[in-house]
């Protein structure tokens, strides 16, 4: 009895029992679109998130298995496809099935997609390998079977890259690719809400954002490829690292739901004061970094300053007072 009452402490205030009736609002009014649409395509073709962030991770359980009875298989990925959006033509013969793909992306956060879109599984990124694949495989609320669970296998199995067997079952059935218009209701008229922006890598104290600031989020944010930085500078020094600082915040100043994402020898990379050290990183190393959102842009323009700014040239990006924000793009 404690222990139910604890699950229940959000709703002592006002603020978490709003958030509570809001979540459950929009999870009914998914619930009622489900059964004839995919879940992925729901979200993807939604113009906002329709549930903020990471309720799209609490209702995966909720609406797939204990409501339409879908089979589930997971797996850290010990490999993975070359390109997982080429899957999606072969997914789309499945027609005995309906699919479902969530990715817990390590920067990204949860994302979902119906694999059978190929537009949808390119917003998965390069999957990454120790990283949880999650398919889910069922009939949109019908009973289902050993077939779905081949399906789910399978499914993972082409996602990590693997030779498999596929059941010929999977090609026979009225699970097609469906075009999806406004499956879920119009909101409300009234006072439009503004949608929350990506957190500014620009705010964090080193010069990137923590990583509790990743947010969760649906399968239509994109992230582009990882793009090389070849350090020009005899030695990547403090004045490279400010430069680079200033070069991000001007860049989410003037886009701020994207984020800036640093690596450095395969890893991404949370404070760049802790690594760029003077010494650590010298002439012809390359850093990498991707842009991460709905509606990219100037990402050859980021590039350009990023390789200016890790090169003798860097003093250019010092200039004005300190705080203030460079107007670059």
């Amino acid at each position: 009895m404690v222990q139910d009452g604890a699950n229940l402490a959000v709703l002592s205030t006002r603020r978490g029992f709003n958030a509570a009736v809001r979540h459950i609002n929009k999870t009914l009014m998914i619930a009622d679109a489900l059964g004839n649409h995919n879940l992925g395509d729901l979200l993807f073709e939604a113009e906002e998130d329709p549930l903020g962030g990471e309720g799209v991770g609490l209702l995966l359980r909720m609406l797939l298995v204990d409501k339409l009875g879908y089979q589930a298989h997971s797996s850290n990925l010990e490999s993975a496809a070359a390109d997982p959006a080429s899957l999606a033509e072969e997914f789309a013969r499945w027609s005995a099935v309906d699919l479902v793909a969530v990715y817990h992306h390590p920067e990204l956060g949860v994302l979902a997609a119906n694999p059978k879109d190929s537009d949808q599984l390119a917003g998965f990124g390069a999957l990454k390998k120790r990283e949880l694949l999650v398919i889910y495989a069922g009939k949109a609320g019908k009973e289902t079977g050993g077939l779905c669970r081949q399906a789910a296998e399978t499914a993972l199995a082409l996602f990590a890259g693997r030779k498999t067997k596929i059941p010929p079952d999977l090609y026979r059935g009225g699970f097609t690719v469906k075009k999806l218009k406004k499956a879920l209701p119009e909101r409300p008229v009234g006072k439009p809400r503004k949608k929350k922006p990506l957190p500014d890598p620009a705010a964090g104290k080193n010069g990137l954002p923590p990583p509790s600031a990743a947010p969760v989020v649906k399968g239509l944010v994109r992230m582009t490829p990882r793009y090389s930085v070849i350090v020009q500078n005899e030695l990547f020094h403090n004045g490279n690292v400010e430069a680079w600082k200033r070069i991000i915040a001007s860049y989410n100043a003037k886009y701020p739901e994207l984020r800036v994402y640093i690596y450095y020898e395969g890893e991404r990379i949370l404070d760049i004061n802790a690594l760029f050290k003077w010494g650590k990183v010298k002439h012809g190393s390359s850093i990498q970094f991707s842009v991460a959102g709905n509606d990219i842009k100037d990402v050859a323009k980021l590039q350009r300053y990023l390789i200016q700014g890790a090169s003798h040239r860097f003093e250019a990006f010092l200039r004005g007072s300190v705080g203030s924000i460079l107007k670059l793009f």
